[in-house]
C-alpha cells in the first residue's frame, strides 16, 4: 500500500482547532494517561492507528493468561475505565473526542481480536476493517457520537466500528 493510499484510508480525526497534547499533559492525571493510551495517543499523524496497533501486544499478553469469560469481563472493565478517563480528559482538553484519546480504539480492538480467527491474514484484515470503520463512521456511528455525551459516547462509537468489523469478518469466513 502506498503512503498516499494509507493516508487516504487512515486519516485521523484531529482538527486544526484541537489543542496540542503533550507528555506533560498526559502525565498530569491518571485519566489523561489512560485516555491517551499511556502515551500512544501522542504518536504524530496517526494516533488512532497507533492506538489500534497498541491493542495487539496487550491482547497477546492477555490471551494466554485470561479465560474467555474473564477476558470479556476485563474488556467491560476497561470500557468503564475508558468512559471515566475519556470524559475527564475530553473536558480538560475542551474537545470531547480529541485524537490523542486512543483508549477507545485500544479497548474496541481488544474486543475485535477476541473474536478474530487466529492467523496473520485474519488479524491484518481485522485491523484494516476496524480502521476503515473507525474513520468512515457508517450509520449509526455519527448519530451516537452526537447523541451520547462525554466519555460514554467516545467509547461507545468504537464498539460500533468493532461490530461492523466482526460482521465483515464473519461474512468473509462464511463465504
Amino acid at each position: 500500500m502506498s503512503k498516499a493510499t494509507a493516508t487516504t484510508i487512515l486519516p485521523e480525526r484531529v482538527s486544526a482547532a484541537a489543542p496540542c497534547v503533550t507528555w506533560s499533559f498526559v502525565k498530569r492525571r491518571a485519566a489523561h494517561l489512560l485516555a491517551c493510551g499511556f502515551g500512544v495517543g501522542l504518536f504524530p499523524g496517526a494516533p488512532g492507528t497507533a492506538g489500534t496497533l497498541a491493542a495487539l501486544p496487550l491482547y497477546w499478553i492477555l490471551d494466554d493468561r485470561v479465560t474467555g469469560a474473564d477476558f470479556l469481563l476485563l474488556v467491560a472493565l476497561l470500557f468503564a475505565a475508558g468512559v471515566w478517563a475519556c470524559g475527564a480528559t475530553g473536558r480538560a482538553l475542551g474537545s470531547a473526542d480529541h485524537g490523542a484519546m486512543v483508549w477507545d480504539e485500544i479497548v474496541a480492538f481488544l474486543l475485535v481480536l477476541f473474536f478474530t480467527p487466529a492467523g496473520f491474514a485474519w488479524v491484518l484484515s481485522a485491523f484494516l476493517l476496524f480502521r476503515i470503520f473507525d474513520v468512515v463512521k457508517p450509520w449509526p456511528i455519527p448519530y451516537f457520537e452526537r447523541a451520547l455525551p462525554g466519555g460514554f459516547g467516545v467509547m461507545f462509537d468504537d464498539l460500533f466500528a468493532a461490530f461492523y468489523t466482526l460482521l465483515c469478518l464473519a461474512l468473509i469466513r462464511l463465504f
